[in-house]
C-alpha cells in the first residue's frame, strides 16, 4: 500500500551527526537557544502533519483537481481544511521575524518542514510554498507602511501570496513582459496586463491573496532593466478589514500533466490598484529575493518526491516475488520465486535512488544552514562568504534535485514494473507531479547557464574556489583512512573542474557560445563534486558512531561507497564532453551543435 513515513532518523543524522546544526546555529544570536531537542520536536510535528493530514489528500487532489467557474476556483476536497489546520498550528510563521508575528526559528527548520510537505502532497504545498519567499522579499524591499499592513497577515498565513512574472509571449525572458504600471497622485499605481502560470493565483483557502507583480512604469528602459515590482492585493485592505475587490480577475486555470490539485491560474489586471516595492526599474533585484527562495524550495520539492518514491519502491521490492535470484539463501532454495530486492538489477535501481536522496538531503540542509548564516552571522565577512556559497549552490540545488525528483520517480516506477503504470498503485502520480519542477522557477537549462556564466566565470571562479578549498580540507583529513581511494577520486575531480574552468574562461573570449553549450555538464560536475564531498564527510561521521547503531551507520558507509562506485563515474562522460567541445573551439572548428540546421535556417531567413 502506497504510504509516506517521515524519515526522522535520517533527518537527525544529517542535522545532528553530520552538520552539527545546533552548534552552527548557536553562533547566530537569534538562534542561540535552538538545540537538537527542539529541532527534532519540530521535525516530528511536521512529519505528523505531512503524513497524517496531507498525504491522504494527495490522491484525492490528483483525482478531483481544481474547479474553475466564473472567476472563482474551488480546490480539491480537504485542501482548504488542511490549510486552516496548517495556519492555526503556526507553520507559516516558523522562520519569520517575531516583529511581524513570526516564531523566529531558522530557515533550516523551514527546509525540514517543506521537505516533508513536498513528500506527502506536492500540489497542496504549492499554495503555502511561496509564502516565505514573499515574506523575505517584502521584509527586505518594501516600505514601512506596506510591511506593517501586509507582513503580519502573510507571516500568519492568513493571506497567501503569489509571484506574477510570466506572460504568454515571455516565458523566462522577463525583459519581454508588457504589463503596465501607471502612477497616481495618491502614491498608488494602476496595473494593467495579463499573467499566466500563476500558482495559487485564485483559491478558496484564504480570503485575500497578495500578488507580487512585475510590470513596467511609463518611460521605463527597455528589457529587464525597465522592470519594477508591485504589490497588488485581491482585496484592498480597509483598516483591519477587507475593502472592495481589486480589479484582478482569474480568467481560467490550466489543465496539466500533474499537480492537479494546484490551481495554476491565468490572471487579468485591469487598472488594478498596487504599490511599488523597492526602487523603480529595480524590480528584478527585489523579485530575485523571492525567486531564489523559490528555487531552493523547488529543489526541496524534488528531494521530497524522490524520498517518497524511494520509500515505496523499496517496500514493494521487499514484498514482490518474481523469478529466482542468482544467489539464493539456503532457506529459499525450495521457493518458486524470490523477492525482487534480491535481484542485482533491482538493487541498482534502489541504491541509485537512495544515494541521491540521502546525498541531496545533506546538500539541502547544508545550504539552509548557509542561508541562516548569511542572514544572521555577527561577522559580516562570514555573512558574505555564506551568501556567495549559497548563490553558487542554488542553481545546482534547483536543477539536480528536480532532475532526481523525476528520474527517481521513474526508477521507482521501474521497480514496480507493470503495476507501476497503474494509477491505483500511486507511483505514477509522483512521476507526473514531479516533472513540472524541472521547468518552473527557471528551467534547469537556464540554471546551468546561470551557474557557469554568472556564478563561476563572472567572478573569475572566486566563489567556486572558496567551495573547492573546503572540499580540499575534507580530502586532506580522509586521504589516509578507509575512504582514501574515494578521497583521491574527489581530489582529482576538484582539480579537473579547476582546469576546465580556466580553459572555458579563455576559450569564451573568442567563442561566447561555448559556455552555453557545456553549461549542463559543468553544473553536474560541480554538483557531483559537492555531493561526493558530503558523502565523504558522512562516511567519516558514520564510522565514528558505528557502535551506537551498527546497521544504520554501516548503511551510510555502504551508500557512500556506492555513490563513488556507481554514480560519480558519470563525471567521466561529462568531462569528456567538455573536453571535446574545448578542443573543437581551440582548433577553430564550428561550435554550433546544429550547424547544418542553423545554416539552413539562416539561409531561409536571408
Amino acid at each position: 500500500m502506497f504510504s509516506y513515513q517521515p524519515p526522522l532518523k535520517d533527518i537527525r543524522f544529517v542535522l545532528s551527526d553530520l552538520l552539527d546544526a545546533s552548534g552552527a546555529l548557536s553562533q547566530l544570536p537569534p538562534f542561540a537557544e535552538v538545540d537538537d531537542e527542539l529541532t527534532m520536536q519540530v521535525a516530528e510535528e511536521a512529519g505528523r502533519f505531512a503524513s497524517e493530514v496531507l498525504f491522504p489528500l494527495n490522491a484525492v487532489g490528483d483525482r478531483e483537481g481544481c474547479r474553475y467557474e466564473s472567476g472563482e476556483v474551488k480546490t480539491p476536497p480537504g485542501f482548504a481544511d488542511a490549510y486552516r489546520w496548517f495556519q492555526e498550528a503556526g507553520w507559516p510563521a516558523l522562520a519569520c521575524d517575531p516583529d511581524f508575528g513570526g516564531q523566529g526559528l531558522p530557515n533550516t527548520l523551514n527546509s525540514v518542514l517543506y521537505e516533508m510537505l513536498s513528500s506527502s502532497n506536492h500540489a497542496w504545498t504549492m499554495y503555502p510554498g511561496l509564502l516565505h519567499g514573499a515574506y523575505a522579499c517584502l521584509h527586505k524591499h518594501a516600505g514601512e507602511e506596506l510591511k506593517q499592513r501586509y507582513l503580519p497577515r502573510i507571516v500568519s498565513g492568513e493571506w497567501l501570496a503569489t509571484m506574477c512574472l510570466t506572460e504568454s509571449h515571455a516565458g523566462s525572458d522577463l525583459g519581454l513582459l508588457r504589463t503596465r504600471a501607471v502612477p497616481r497622485d495618491d502614491g498608488t499605481v494602476r496595473i494593467t496586463g495579463s499573467k499566466i502560470f500563476i500558482s495559487g493565483g485564485e483559491q478558496d483557502m484564504t480570503e485575500n491573496i497578495v500578488h507580487l507583480v512585475l510590470a513596467r512604469l511609463p518611460d521605463a528602459p527597455a528589457g529587464s532593466k525597465g522592470i519594477s515590482l508591485f504589490l497588488v492585493p485581491k482585496y484592498l485592505p480597509d483598516g483591519d478589514a477587507l475593502g472592495r475587490r481589486n480589479a484582478v480577475t482569474c480568467t481560467g486555470i490550466e489543465h496539466k500533466m500533474g499537480i492537479h490539485g494546484s490551481a495554476t491560474s491565468s490572471l487579468q489586471f485591469d487598472e488594478a490598484v498596487g504599490w511599488l516595492v523597492g526602487e523603480p526599474n529595480r524590480g528584478l533585484a527585489a523579485m530575485f529575493v523571492m525567486m531564489n527562495a523559490a528555487r531552493l524550495a523547488v529543489g526541496i520539492q524534488g528531494l521530497g518526491s524522490a524520498e517518497t518514491a524511494y520509500q515505496n519502491s523499496l517496500a514493494y521490492a521487499q514484498e514482490r516475488l518474481q523469478m529466482r535470484a542468482a544467489v539464493r539463501p539456503a532457506q529459499r532454495r525450495g521457493e518458486p520465486a524470490d523477492p525482487i530486492i534480491m535481484h542485482p538489477a533491482m538493487q541498482r535501481l534502489l541504491m541509485n535512488q537512495r544515494a541521491y536522496v540521502e546525498g541531496f538531503r545533506m546538500l539541502a540542509y547544508h545550504s539552509a544552514l548557509a542561508l541562516d548564516a548569511a542572514e544572521h552571522h555577527p561577522d559580516e565577512h562570514v555573512r558574505a562568504d555564506m551568501d556567495a556559497q549559497l548563490a553558487l549552490l542554488t542553481p545546482i540545488i534547483k536543477s539536480m534535485m528536480t532532475d532526481q525528483g523525476f528520474y527517481g520517480s521513474s526508477q521507482a516506477l521501474q521497480v514496480y514494473g507493470g503495476h507501476g503504470f497503474i494509477t491505483e498503485t500511486g507511483i505514477e502520480q509522483y512521476l507526473r507531479d514531479s516533472r513540472i519542477a524541472m521547468i518552473y522557477e527557471g528551467t534547469n537549462e537556464i540554471q546551468a547557464v546561470d551557474l557557469l556564466l554568472r556564478k563561476i566565470l563572472a567572478d573569475g571562479g572566486k566563489r567556486l574556489e572558496q567551495l573547492l578549498a573546503q572540499i580540499d580540507a575534507t580530502i586532506a583529513q580522509e586521504n589516509t583512512g578507509p575512504m582514501r581511494d574515494q578521497a583521491d577520486t574527489l581530489a582529482a575531480l576538484a582539480q579537473d573542474i579547476r582546469l576546465r574552468v580556466q580553459r572555458i574562461a579563455l576559450a569564451a573570449q573568442s567563442n561566447p557560445e561555448l559556455p552555453h553549450q557545456i553549461a549542463p555538464e559543468m553544473l553536474r560536475l560541480v554538483g557531483h563534486c559537492v555531493i561526493a564531498w558530503l558523502w565523504l564527510r558522512a562516511a567519516a561521521v558514520a564510522r565514528e558512531k558505528a557502535s551506537q547503531d551498527p546497521v544504520f551507520y554501516q548503511a551510510k558507509q555502504d551508500t557512500a561507497r556506492y555513490y563513488y562506485g556507481f554514480i560519480l563515474p558519470e563525471t567521466t562522460q561529462q568531462l569528456q564532453i567538455v573536453d571535446n567541445t574545448l578542443r573543437s573551439a581551440e582548433k577553430g572548428e564550428p561550435l554550433s551543435l546544429l550547424s547544418d540546421v542553423m545554416r539552413q535556417y539562416a539561409e531561409s531567413k536571408a
